[in-house]
């Protein structure tokens, strides 16, 4: 009896010091991504006067106050397909030697120490200065409506975009749009206005391009935008 007494104690005693040995450990904190950086230099639309620049921009928080470095990236357009560089740095602040003469684009976002990362930066287009040149060719220009790959249930829409020139030249543009994926047709020339309206059809995929133009002779052709109808 005294046995069985004693193995009942000794039960409850592992039993209330080890648990009921089906606690889960405490969940991982959830990690949240910095917020988004915000440019400083290059500015929007600047003409660099030196192609050795250093760019700058404001510094981004962590919720989780987990350290945090940068992703730059410059390319040659402004969708990021012709990138020149693609470089992560710890400090707000890097120096990059470009070619002279060319407009850039570039963004920034943010990673913690657990790559979990921002969504990147506005984009901001800026021109190195060349050798000798008067005129600049204005920069790509940038889609506003209908956005890229949407969907139209109208039997018309408008084309929007917005341009500009880093000499303020006037800009005139021609607007390409068909149902070709690449665009042959001109449906406006030499228009001064950045919207263009057209009737669509139903089911039907629609491509358009804008041919950026100043009054130096300069011209930027832009990359082949698409939309859907209903």
């Amino acid at each position: 009896m005294k046995k069985y007494i004693y193995t009942i104690v000794l039960s409850t005693l592992l039993w209330s010091c080890g648990g009921s040995g089906g606690d889960s450990p405490d969940p991982e904190p959830e990690n949240n991504a910095p917020n988004i950086p915000t440019l400083v230099y290059p500015s929007a639309n600047l003409l660099c006067i030196d192609n050795s620049i250093e760019f700058k921009w404001n510094a981004a928080t962590d919720p989780d106050d987990d350290p945090v470095t940068y992703q730059i990236q410059i390319a040659k357009d402004n969708q990021f397909t012709q990138i020149v560089q693609s470089v992560s740095n710890t400090s707000t602040v890097k120096l990059f030697s470009l070619e002279k003469g060319v407009a850039y684009y570039w963004r920034v976002s943010a990673k913690d120490n657990k790559n979990l990362a921002s969504a990147y930066s506005t984009v901001n287009s800026f021109y190195t200065e060349g050798e000798g040149v008067s005129n600049y060719l204005p920069f790509s220009p940038e889609i506003v409506a209908p956005t890229l790959n949407a969907t139209v249930t109208e039997t018309s829409t408008i084309l929007e975009w917005n341009a500009s020139d880093v000499d303020n030249d006037p800009l005139s543009f021609d607007v390409y749009f068909g149902t070709a994926k690449t665009p042959t047709t001109i449906v406006a020339s030499n228009q001064t206005a950045k919207t263009f309206n057209v009737n669509v059809t139903g089911g039907t995929s629609y491509y358009w391009k804008i041919v950026v133009k100043d009054d130096k002779g300069g011209e930027t052709i832009g990359q082949v935008w698409n939309f859907k109808t209903d």
